[in-house]
């Protein structure tokens, strides 16, 4: 039985980027937000499954300043209010700080509470056998445990960390005895044939209360500067956030703690941390093939192959990734895959956008894609969402043109208001600034053309 009168908060943390799931997961688009499977986003369907287990009203999310907007409508798409419930981080700090963050949020609400923490951007097969084990982790946690799951391993995987279990707890639970590294192809099949390894899922559940003191014990330096800007009332600033240690959970807690329980578990769960990891968890067709978008592929097997924007037509080839976006296309060896992030450092290191953003960016108001940027124009389709304002201004040294070709909206300026559906056009102001109010149910989409004066 448990106690009834702890709350169960779940924490949904949503600070990756997701490098080796490049080019479609970028720096300002991480792979939370993208919809692999299915309609919802991978924070989408975090936060569904747990529901009817958990209280969906409960739900907390860490996230950065950067992807704040869009993890919010996400939440908004799926019923979930965001206000007070999504927790930004000035920058990133590793898995430890936002926990605690998250902690001393719960506690500024309640006395104690049960809190459930989640990594925003994995995923899971079986949700009946995963709400089985997260209700024995709520109990473990009641007692005084910090329970992490533990998947069992199906094959000698070398791209997880693993925790080492020994002894017997109730619930079917083991002791923890050590956290390992990843490990190498030997060393992952000796794991696999001693059957006390587990992958390490990065799920953890605890009271509020006994993590909050593990930090205090075991990880001063981020316990007190964090106690220090959550008693000054300011909220976290990048100044103060940016001097707590970057690390993980595991660093910082789990293996210094001798408190920590691991929860043996085979919910059919993937961490989908390369393109390789979302082809094993998704179906394949006939020849093995997992097909994303306009694709044609003859005498093609044991292929991940992905063309959302355009027709991709694979011919004659086997165990590849051919990944098709707006302004980049990835192709790799299906199993070495993952070295994707190795395009993304170069990226950064020659001041490349592609890997902080695609063609697409986002706003509270809505969102902006590049179609066309040559010298001396740029075509772009905005789209403003319902209820939304976006303003707009034209630079003296451009002609800027809109076409409205979806939706209803209001066109303000100059003091007037003015219908807008699709056909209408209008030139933006130079001097004055233009206002688009979208008063319709769907989207209001326009077309904003840039061309610079004195070009013909």
């Amino acid at each position: 039985m448990r106690n009834e009168e702890l709350k169960v908060y779940p924490v949904l943390l949503a600070g990756g980027t997701g490098t080796r799931l490049w080019p479609v997961s970028r720096m300002l688009y991480p792979k939370q937000l993208i919809k692999f499977i299915g309609e919802d986003s991978l924070i989408q369907a975090t936060a569904k499954r747990l529901s009817p287990a958990l209280d969906l009203d409960n739900v907390r999310v860490v996230c950065g300043n950067d992807h704040y907007h869009e993890i919010a409508r996400h939440l908004e798409e799926i019923g979930i209010a965001p206000a007070g419930r999504v927790l930004r981080e000035p920058c990133g700090r590793n898995t430890a700080p936002a926990i605690l963050l998250a902690v001393l949020h719960v506690l500024e609400k309640e006395q104690d509470a049960v809190v459930c923490v989640f990594p925003a951007d994995h995923v899971i097969g079986d949700v009946e056998e995963f709400h089985r084990k997260l209700a024995s982790a709520i109990r473990l946690a009641e007692s005084g445990l910090i329970v992490t799951f533990g998947i069992k391993p199906h094959y000698p995987e070398t791209g997880y960390g693993y925790i080492e279990g020994e002894g017997d707890l109730e619930e079917d639970a083991l002791k923890v005895k050590k956290f390992r590294e990843k490990p190498d192809r030997n060393t992952a099949e000796k794991y696999l044939e001693a059957g006390n390894f587990f992958w390490n899922s990065g799920m953890f559940v605890f009271k509020a209360s006994v993590m909050k003191e593990e930090f205090r014990v075991l990880a001063p330096e981020i316990w007190e500067g964090m106690g220090d800007m959550v008693a000054r009332g300011e909220g976290v600033l990048l100044e103060d956030y940016s001097r707590l240690p970057n690390t993980s959970i595991d660093y910082a807690i789990m293996e210094k703690t001798d408190k920590a329980a691991l929860l043996p578990s085979d919910f059919g769960w993937s961490d989908i941390g390369s393109w390789k990891s979302l082809y094993d968890f998704l179906p394949k067709d006939e020849n093995g093939n997992v097909i994303d978008g306009d694709v044609m592929a003859e005498n093609t097997s044991g292929c991940f192959i992905m063309g959302r924007e355009r027709l991709v037509a694979a011919n004659c080839i086997e165990n590849l990734v051919i990944v098709d976006t707006p302004d980049s296309v990835f192709v790799s060896d299906l199993d070495r895959s993952k070295d994707a992030k190795v395009f993304v450092e170069k990226l950064k290191k020659s001041n490349r956008r592609e890997h902080r953003d695609n063609n697409e960016q986002f706003y509270p108001w809505g969102s902006r894609a590049t179609l066309e940027a040559r010298a001396g124009r740029e075509v772009s389709r905005v789209s403003v969402r319902s209820g939304a304002r976006a303003a707009f201004s034209a630079a003296a040294d451009s002609i800027q043109h809109v076409v409205v070709v979806e939706g209803e909206g209001l066109l303000l300026s100059n003091g007037q208001r003015n219908r807008l559906a699709p056909g209408d056009y209008f030139d933006l102001d130079r001097e004055k600034e233009t206002v688009l109010e979208n008063s319709g149910a769907a989207a209001l989409v326009f077309f904003h053309v840039r061309l610079l004066r004195g070009l013909k």
